[in-house]
């Protein structure tokens, strides 16, 4: 489990809404994964540098976001190489896009968790050892098994598109 709690709050809104509390973004995440149907990307960065976004199934369990990759993936071999990522979603009233550092999770006990989780949400994932199989994943997923991610929250930002509107960053400690 991750300290969830920002260290700090910015307003970015420009028309006098107040800020948002991070509290509404995290009960939308707790609420809505697994079990809406919510499209997350990720966004990593290729050892030339160039930026590279995929779709990836990920839920939020325990104040923290996890996401899968096959190893032979762009997306796992780029963080592999550089843990540096963002995670964009459009939530119900909220588009948030989460921004830190993705490290795989090889304790099973977590990854069994995790697969239960996943079953939950209707993908009949299954822990095999260190990283996840299933039936079916995503076609760009490439072959199971799958790499189970964690992502070490750094920096949020929340643009609200219902009442109350607003825009807000937040900050989170670097552990």
């Amino acid at each position: 489990m991750t300290d969830c709690e920002p260290t700090s709050t910015r307003n970015l809104d420009r028309y006098g809404n107040a800020p948002l509390p991070w509290s509404r973004a995290r009960a939308v995440l707790a609420a809505d994964t697994p079990t809406v149907d919510l499209t997350f990307f990720v966004a990593t960065v290729r050892p030339d540098g160039r930026p590279h976004s995929a779709g990836v199934g990920a839920v939020w369990v325990d104040d923290a976001l996890y996401f899968v990759g096959g190893p032979g993936t762009r997306r796992s071999r780029n963080l592999e190489a550089n843990p540096a990522c963002g995670i964009s979603v459009r939530l119900r009233g909220l588009d948030l896009v989460l921004e830190g550092d993705a490290h795989r999770i090889t304790d099973v006990d977590t990854v069994a968790r995790l697969a239960e989780v996943y079953r939950s949400g209707g993908w009949p994932a299954e822990a095999t050892g260190d990283a996840l199989t299933a039936p079916f994943s995503a076609p760009s997923a490439g072959p199971p098994p799958w790499h189970l991610y964690q992502l070490t929250l750094r920096r949020a930002v929340g643009v609200a598109s219902e009442e109350p509107h607003g825009a807000t960053c937040w900050e989170f400690a670097r552990g």
